[in-house]
């Protein structure tokens, strides 16, 4: 048993009665895998087929589909149990590099006033005063304000009743920016495929099943020139997925049918909210603020600078002479200080770079998209010509439970029965008003 997960929540968000073009559209699936999975659903949830009179075919889930499913494959409660358990490990993940920073900083300058002190000790055992007259030890003291543990705070203003909303993003606490200042937050266009069909399937949806290539071009990515345009090779991919047809008009003209995007099994009102063109998300380096980045980076600074340092007083045979145990041990791990603090500070700084590239790269595809969309705004003579006879393939049609010719959730005979008394109502209406 498998079953795909975006299936299942577009089954629930569609009122868990749905077509295949209905999946389809709103998961950004293939027409084949779409079908494949709400059977492989239904077979195992306790799904029913609904088939209309014109031979479509309707799902019908039960609205605990999913209790249904929990309690039938140990599997997917293993899954369930495993997706709680890794947001605890990755959070827990996350937050280890700022302690680790932290333990770092302290074991390192910890170190340094140890083998500091102890030289100094050896020196005044030995009697030599003039070495270490007027000197005094000079060792870093951070504040982290009365509270030891504020940078545990998940909110920023200690707020725990605080909600937010899904445009609101909660502020990091400082362990949390640490990570993200080290890797950053994750790609911003990690769904780009998925936003991309789905909003092509309900652009198709919303001009009932016949579209043009130049409505579809602003949500692709390169598009071929020269031959390969003029041809709109580019629609291949967009057909292959849905299931359309190419439909050419008599002046040459090409638009594209897709029968099975206009089959539903509720009426479909036009989505409004529909970007314009895809657009990609530009990165972002962190999502810590920059008060936090600032203290991150300079503490990144003190600990590579403590750990040079350290270096430099391990280099002397007379420091290893007088070492104690702590820095015995602080010595036996330095490499691996040392190759943090380079880097905590190092590979941000790679990234910096990086994403200035990357965000180069994002805004000329979003401006080449922009530039398609723009032509539909100001149509010419040609392009209403085909917005016209795309108009003449477009329909819906909506599967409703008074046009269906069988369902698996009643038994086969009384069905008949059913249509019997159907047509015997319908025959004495029609005799009746024949009367008058």
């Amino acid at each position: 048993m498998q079953t795909d997960p975006n299936i299942m929540q577009a089954v629930e968000q569609l009122g868990y009665r749905v077509t295949v073009g209905d999946i389809a559209t709103k998961a950004g699936l293939n027409i084949n895998l779409a079908e494949k999975g709400l059977l492989t659903l239904a077979s195992e949830a306790g799904g029913h087929l609904q088939v209309a009179e014109t031979g479509d075919v309707v799902y019908q889930f039960p609205q605990n589909f999913r209790d249904i499913l929990r309690n039938k494959y140990i599997q997917l409660q293993i899954q369930e149990w495993w997706q709680k358990i890794w947001r605890v490990l990755f959070y827990l993940i996350r937050i280890s590099f700022g302690l680790i920073l932290i333990l770092s900083i302290l074991l390192i300058f910890l170190s340094i006033f140890a083998i500091l002190t102890a030289v100094n000790s050896s020196s005044d055992d030995r009697g030599d005063s003039g070495s270490s007259s007027g000197g005094g030890i000079f060792m870093p003291r951070f504040w982290f304000g009365p509270d030891w543990f504020w940078f545990f705070y998940w909110d920023y203003d200690n707020r725990p009743y605080r909600r937010y909303s899904p445009e609101e993003k909660r502020e990091l606490n400082f362990l949390e920016a640490v990570f993200s200042f080290i890797f950053g937050d994750g790609n911003p266009n990690a769904n780009i495929d998925e936003r991309r069909w789905q909003i092509i399937g309900s652009i198709i949806r919303n001009n009932k099943g016949a579209v043009i290539a130049e409505q579809i071009a602003p949500y692709l990515d390169e598009i071929a020139k020269g031959y390969a345009t003029e041809y709109e090779e580019y629609m291949l991919p967009v057909l292959t997925k849905f299931e359309g047809r190419p439909e050419v008009s008599n002046e040459g003209q090409l638009i594209y049918h897709f029968p099975e995007l206009q089959t539903t099994a509720q009426e479909y009102s036009q989505e409004t909210t529909l970007p314009a063109y895809l657009r990609e998300w530009l990165w972002r380096f962190s999502k810590a603020t920059s008060g936090q980045l600032f203290l991150a980076a300079g503490l990144g600074v003190v600990n590579l600078a403590g750990a040079l340092f350290l270096g430099y007083l391990l280099l002397d045979p007379e420091v290893i002479e007088e070492i104690t145990s702590i820095a015995a041990f602080v010595a036996s791990i330095y490499g691996l200080l040392l190759a943090y603090g380079v880097g905590f500070l190092a590979i941000p700084s790679g990234r910096y770079f990086w994403i200035k590239l990357q965000n180069k790269k994002i805004d000329q595809r979003n401006q080449l998209r922009q530039e398609r969309a723009a032509i539909l705004t100001q149509p010419d003579e040609q392009l209403q010509q085909k917005l016209s006879f795309a108009k003449q393939f477009a329909g819906q049609k909506i599967i409703t439970t008074e046009n269906l010719a069988y369902t698996t959730e009643t038994d086969l005979e009384e069905q008949e029965f059913k249509k019997i008394e159907k047509g015997e109502d319908e025959w004495m209406r029609r005799l009746n008003s024949n009367d008058h």
